[in-house]
């Protein structure tokens, strides 16, 4: 169980915080992700603030968004980059077989990084929703 250790005046601070990094990871998205980095710094920064209170989960939650969307997207990245030297061989060696195998394997690795935004997306709107009905995300 979390404990309720905030005064009032500390945990209103603290989710108007948490309501500047939620809307930051938002733009973020409209500034090719240049934002992105912004808001992380912000929740390590303060992350120690909420400790043992419910805000505690929305730092937590921001911040393990954050680098499993790293770690997905990267994953993805690496895929399409490794379809594409097969893309490029194929067409040294003029093997169709090739080619195709590497455009599925492409198509997989944009589907992970897909997968990765959108998910990134509903856990923002989803931590998002309960900050402002005042509860802790999972």
């Amino acid at each position: 169980m979390i404990s309720e250790k905030l005064s009032n005046d500390k945990r209103r601070s603290l989710t108007t915080y948490n309501h500047i990094t939620y809307l930051l990871y938002v733009v973020s998205y409209f500034t090719a992700g240049l934002l992105w980095v912004v808001p992380i710094a912000m929740n390590y920064a303060k992350r120690h603030d909420a400790r043992g209170s419910w805000m505690a989960t929305h730092f937590d939650w921001q911040i393990k968004t954050f680098w499993y969307s790293i770690v997905w997207f990267i994953i993805g990245i690496v895929i399409i980059s490794f379809a594409a030297g097969g893309f490029g061989v194929s067409m040294i060696a003029d093997s169709n077989n090739i080619a195709i195998g590497s455009i599925l394997v492409a198509g997989f690795g944009f589907m992970i990084m897909m997968f990765t935004f959108i998910w990134h997306l509903y856990r923002i709107i989803r931590g998002w929703i309960a900050l402002t009905d005042g509860r802790p995300v999972p």
